[in-house]
């Protein structure tokens, strides 16, 4: 896993986690916008500006990859490296619960 990578997106904003989750299903923008606010109960609203530059920031840095176009949406798809990325802060925030409630990893 690429360190500089690491240092950029760990800790991930919460923007940047929920396109990412999302990503493990081809999507485009506005499907991840509508994805975000149902699984946030309305709490996390991805305005445009936001979900296009970090899509665009996301592609460049290889954590995800267009796969079409329809029309005027753009299609993208979680890289490897963005599953590790995911799979690093999906650890760390299983941490952050568990001591949170007073358990370790290990279940003791």
């Amino acid at each position: 896993m690429n360190e500089k990578l690491q240092r950029v997106y760990i800790p991930m904003t919460e923007t940047g986690f929920y396109i990412l989750f999302c990503l493990q299903d081809e999507m485009h923008g506005y499907n991840i916008t509508q994805k975000v606010k149902q699984m946030t109960n309305n709490e996390i609203i991805i305005s445009a500006g936001t979900m296009y530059g970090s899509l665009s920031k996301m592609e460049k840095d290889g954590l995800i990859q267009f796969t079409k176009e329809e029309g005027k949406r753009k299609f993208y798809i979680i890289t490897n490296s963005g599953q590790e990325i995911l799979d690093i802060e999906l650890r760390r925030i299983e941490r952050l619960y568990k001591n949170s409630k007073g358990e370790s990893l290990d279940g003791n």
